[in-house]
């Protein structure tokens, strides 16, 4: 399945295009999260990215547990030509992205700066709350700047209105004439002050581009020179200034053999950088996916008995709050790791962890509702011949549960021989 070009809507109420990067399978795990949480329309993918339609605010969107990034759409379309033509000509096709339909940067500017508003009216407040003596200064600078703007709208006045002074002395003219030519200085007048403020805002904004580049494109050009022509083409076309090291906006754009894609990065972070999480180890994505699958249930009883660092469990805690939770290991810096995120997390309340190996777990039989693991069956780590003894002890603990699992072939090893009776079975695996 593909995405068809989609742009921005006309605002945040009309519903706003986005779209959001994935790791490598967990487009449709996006796809169903977008429909569920924010009610999204028009949900498309290709490969690593899905787009969607919401009217939601940014609150919402931060909530996305799936997602790498998410991005505000510019526009979407057709991938550029590189095969015999000459670099000269790419680059002209580069800044046509930018010529060719200013409209739409500048539509997607507009919803960007209102999707932006709310929070940046809200940190205002936390912030003068928060400091007085920071208060003041920050009414110090804004009677500054008022004072600046009325300073300079005066220098505007009179100069137009000497300019009036002046014809009115050299040509004498009548009353009716004067009526007309007032008029006409006062239009002139206005239009030079929307000038004026429109060049400080457009000197406020500065800006800089991310550019992606694969496939063939890649072999034709760097995806710094792709950056820099596009860059030029922004300033020509709406006076923009570049700035590499702190900008007021980022252009991200991806450019391969299958779309040209362009879009503004909402986030500073990552969506997949979890506040709550201290000492990363399984991606949180992934883990959220894991426990997701795992149809938890309020009142469950959910045991990971290789939980390292507990990941897993936190994606799943913060998720589904009403269930209790277990992690097990026998490594002693893991179960740390995973006291410090839980603590950090504020869930320390809310999951237990065990110092046990997992063929040795003192739970009673069939006591566990879900049994979620990334187990080692990978090319990092293997358990080798224990593997059979350790999933014959989750089956013992677990009362016909769904297993959901983590690693290579994960499903086709365990569901052939390793689960004799029909009490238990794998769920999902997915598939690092």
């Amino acid at each position: 399945m593909s995405a068809s070009q989609g742009e921005p809507g006309s605002g945040p109420a009309a519903g706003a295009r986005f779209f959001c990067t994935a790791g490598r399978g967990l487009e449709p795990f996006l796809m169903r999260e977008v429909r569920a949480r924010l009610a999204a329309t028009q949900v498309e993918y290709i490969s690593g990215k899905v787009f969607f339609t919401t009217c939601c605010d940014l609150n919402m969107l931060k909530k996305l547990k799936s997602a790498e990034r998410l991005f505000l759409l510019i526009k979407k379309q057709v991938p550029l030509t590189v095969s015999s033509v000459s670099k000269g000509k790419i680059f002209s096709e580069m800044q046509r992205l930018i010529n060719d339909d200013p409209g739409s940067w500048l539509n997607a500017m507009s919803i960007w700066k209102n999707l932006l508003e709310p929070d940046a009216k809200k940190q205002k407040l936390s912030q003068r709350d928060a400091n007085p003596l920071k208060r003041k200064v920050v009414e110090n600078e804004i009677i500054v700047a008022k004072k600046l703007r009325i300073e300079q709208m005066q220098k505007i006045e009179e100069h137009w209105e000497c300019q009036l002074e002046k014809q009115i002395d050299q040509e004498a003219l009548e009353q009716r004439d004067f009526i007309t030519k007032r008029e006409k200085f006062q239009e002139e007048f206005q239009n030079d002050v929307k000038k004026t403020t429109n060049t400080l805002n457009q000197n406020d904004l500065t800006f800089r581009v991310s550019c992606r580049c694969s496939g063939a494109i890649r072999k034709a050009f760097t995806s710094q020179e792709a950056g820099r022509v596009i860059g030029i083409a922004l300033m020509k076309q709406f006076g923009w200034k570049a700035d590499l090291r702190n900008p007021n906006l980022e252009i991200f754009i991806h450019l391969n053999d299958i779309y040209s894609v362009m879009g503004i990065p909402m986030f500073r972070v990552p969506l997949a950088s979890r506040a709550y999480i201290k000492t990363a180890g399984l991606r949180s994505t992934i883990a959220w996916a894991m426990a997701s699958l795992a149809e938890i249930e309020d009142g469950a009883f959910v045991l990971d008995p290789m939980c390292g660092l507990g990941t897993i469990l936190l994606e799943a805690a913060k998720e589904w709050p009403d269930v209790y939770y277990v992690g097990a290991d026998v490594s002693d810096s893991q179960l740390l790791g995973a006291c410090d995120n839980l603590k950090a997390a504020g869930l320390k309340a809310k999951i237990e962890l065990l110092k046990v190996s997992v063929i040795e777990l003192p739970l009673p039989s069939e006591s566990v509702s879900v049994i979620i693991s990334d187990i080692p069956f990978g090319k990092k780590f293997k358990l080798g011949k224990d593997i059979k003894s350790i999933l014959q002890e989750m089956e013992s603990n677990s009362q016909d549960c769904m297993f959901t699992g983590l690693g290579h072939g994960t499903q086709e090893r365990a569901s052939s021989s390793l689960f004799p009776s029909a009490s238990c079975q794998w769920n999902h695996c997915i598939v690092a």
